[in-house]
């Protein structure tokens, strides 16, 4: 299995803009975050995890690499505000480019994109095949690829998914994670998951408390993605990190 980091940014990306900070003001590309997504190569499939507003030039960077399919954490626009983007890919998928998500992510797509539901889509829009899923209940994308979702919270009031997929779980924008999801990750090769800054967040898990739950599920390697200006300079930060723990950076490639 192969894990790439398409985006590892919080929903403003880093730099942001109108910021004079260290970190905006850095000339290392390790600074530089397009918004939060990822790509999974396994035996059989190739899964896009979320398809935010830099879809584009993240598909571009990255060779146009074949997608098989979207799975969606949540409607939040840093996350899904590409979708549109994906039409070079639903032409080549009769009957839509397969997208799994919970219901109202569902509801969402069909009322933000109505140019590609109905009797009469317009003309040449992209096609989607939506999928609702549920935490706890696996889907296969693939017949040898099986995803597990898995419920975290955004806020007490936003329930979103974190997904497993064989020796990976990836969770994002989390700030409560059920004790169930916690013993489904725990035995995993690599965890991937929010880490916005240094400060508490009220919707997203912060550098400390990422890292309580790194300990809690003891992962053989864990990437921190999500991440603001406020995480610091990525070479400062990373050498602050226990072993086995790394800032993830967009382009990154991880074998699994």
């Amino acid at each position: 299995m192969k894990l790439t980091f398409l985006g590892t940014g919080t929903s403003t990306g880093v730099p942001e803009i109108r910021c004079d900070c260290e970190v905006c003001r850095s000339t290392d590309s390790l600074d530089k975050r397009m918004r939060c997504s990822a790509l999974v190569e396994t035996a059989d499939a190739r899964v896009l995890i979320d398809c935010g507003p830099d879809f584009y030039h993240q598909m571009l960077r990255a060779g146009q690499p074949r997608l098989d399919c979207l799975i969606v954490t949540h409607s939040h626009y840093d996350h899904l505000g590409g979708i549109d983007d994906l039409r070079p890919y639903c032409t080549a998928i009769p009957g839509g480019f397969p997208v799994y998500c919970r219901e109202d992510v569902a509801r969402d797509i069909r009322t933000r994109l109505p140019y590609c539901f109905g009797p009469h889509p317009y003309p040449r829009s992209p096609r989607f095949s939506l999928h609702e899923i549920e935490a706890g209940k696996p889907f296969t994308v693939s017949p040898l690829t099986t995803v597990i979702p898995l419920a975290v919270n955004h806020n007490p009031s936003l329930p979103i998914l974190g997904f497993r997929i064989g020796p990976l779980v990836y969770l994002t924008d989390c700030k409560i994670i059920p004790h169930e999801t916690l013993e489904a990750a725990k035995g995993c090769h690599t965890l991937v998951i929010g880490a916005l800054r240094h400060k508490p967040h009220e919707s997203h898990l912060n550098l400390d408390e990422a890292l309580n739950v790194i300990n809690y599920v003891k992962p053989k390697r864990a990437f921190l993605t999500h991440i603001s200006h406020g995480m610091g300079v990525h070479a400062r930060v990373n050498t602050m990190l226990p072993e086995g723990t790394e800032l993830a950076f967009d382009g990154l490639t991880v074998n699994i």
